[in-house]
Order: structure tokens, then C-alpha cells, then sequence
């Protein structure tokens, strides 16, 4: 809680004050300092450690958030990955900052796993980033994954309120198919009945045709985890 605190710009004093109302004895400007270095050599050693092995699926995500830079609070880039590896485990494998989104900030970050020793990345999932489609091309040759839910989302929001739970259940049947054909057959047909009403959404639904069924060249028993990226969301709300 403390370090979180100091990462986010909140004064020496106040740690101090923080501190006391947790029942713990004052801290001083020096001891904070300590701390504080003491966690970053933490942190940055978990977040250049070593990879090994293959991961298969990498999720990605980036968020925004306030920070002291210069005596100004500004709003910085932030993705985190987490990963799966062939034996099933899950971790987060690194965090990097930035002041924006563009593709050059993509492929500095997974240029740097890679140089960690990421291998074996078959399906990157998130959201529909085009610098992230582009670099996780350029860098792993890996699959991208649009994100099922936000893309549900996104289309959603191109439907008239009275029609969205019509919508949104029409949309549904495509992911409960149990076959690749079956959902892609189902994603036309669905694609085919709101075109003409919602021309925005049939649009969108042929934009995404490839990118948001992409977790279904993969094994049937991955798809509910592999096609969104709430795994990766509930990371960054605990962060």
C-alpha cells in the first residue's frame, strides 16, 4: 500500500501520516526513500527475470493512469501481459510505460520480453489495437485475438436501445458454437440479418470476421479463457 501510494505521487508527509493512521510509528523522508528503493529493486527484479519455456497464449492490455512526472500530474500509457505457459500456469510477465499507445510502443515492450526469452507465443489476445496487431506480427508472428467481450460491447452500441438484448443474444450464438465452421457459418448468418437494419454494425461484424473468432483454431477446451481478456482486467483492478 505504501509503495502504490508513492508511485502515485502522494507526498513524503503524507506516507507519514499514512503510516500513523495504520497505527505504525511516523516514517521519515530518509526511511520512505529506503523503502521506496528497496521496492523498485523488487519490482524490477520480478519484471526482468528470466523466461523459459513456451508460452502459447499471451493476453495484453493497457490502461491510464495519473502520475507525477516533472511536478505535473499527467496520464500515462500502462500495459501489463500476463501468459500461459504449456504446463497451464498463469503469470504476469512484465509492465511497461509509456505516453502512448502507437505501434513503436508496442514493439519496444514485446521486443523486450522477447529479449527475456518469451518463445512460443501462437495467440496474442486483446483488445483491437492496431499497433499491437501490427507488432505482435512483427515480433512473435503470433495470431491476434480481438477481445470477444469488448467487441460485443462494440457492437452493442450500434444497435437501437430497444433491440440491444435482441442483438446481444443473436450475437451470442456464434460463441456457443462447438466448431470453428460452425461459428464462422454463424457469424455470417448473423452478420447477414443485421446488415440491412444496422448497416454499422454488419460493418463492423465483416471488419472483425477474422481477428474475433481467431480463438477458434485453437484447442476447444482453451476457448472460454483464450477469446477476451477479463483475466488481464482483473489484474490491473487488484494492481
Amino acid at each position: 500500500m505504501i509503495g502504490q501510494t508513492v508511485f502515485h505521487g502522494v507526498s513524503t508527509r503524507s506516507v507519514d501520516d499514512l503510516v500513523k493512521a495504520m497505527g505504525a510509528g511516523g516514517m521519515s523522508k530518509s526511511a520512505v526513500s529506503r523503502l521506496c528503493a528497496e521496492i523498485d529493486e523488487r519490482v524490477n527484479a520480478f519484471l526482468q527475470r528470466p523466461l523459459e519455456g513456451s508460452w502459447p497464449y499471451l493476453w495484453l492490455d493497457a490502461t491510464h493512469i495519473k502520475v507525477r512526472e516533472g511536478g505535473r500530474i499527467i496520464s500515462r500509457a500502462v500495459i501489463v501481459a500476463v501468459a500461459v505457459n504449456e504446463d497451464g500456469k498463469r503469470e504476469v510477465l512484465g509492465v511497461h510505460a509509456g505516453h502512448s499507445e502507437a505501434e513503436v510502443f508496442w514493439t519496444e515492450f514485446l521486443r523486450s520480453l522477447a529479449v527475456r526469452g518469451l518463445r512460443g507465443v501462437k495467440l496474442v489476445i486483446a483488445d483491437n489495437h492496431k499497433g499491437l496487431r501490427a507488432a505482435a506480427r512483427r515480433v512473435f508472428n503470433a495470431t491476434h485475438q480481438r477481445c470477444r467481450v469488448h467487441c460485443l460491447r462494440n457492437a452493442l452500441a450500434h444497435a437501437p436501445a430497444k433491440q440491444r438484448t435482441a442483438v446481444a443474444a443473436m450475437l451470442k450464438t456464434i460463441f456457443a458454437q462447438e466448431t470453428k465452421a460452425d461459428a464462422e457459418a454463424q457469424w455470417g448468418i448473423v452478420a447477414d440479418a443485421r446488415r440491412e437494419k444496422q448497416p454499422k454494425l454488419g460493418a463492423l461484424m465483416d471488419a472483425s470476421c477474422d481477428d474475433v473468432p481467431a480463438y477458434t483454431d485453437f484447442s476447444r477446451e482453451h476457448w472460454p479463457q483464450i477469446a477476451s481478456t477479463p483475466p488481464l482486467e482483473r489484474v490491473n483492478r487488484e494492481s
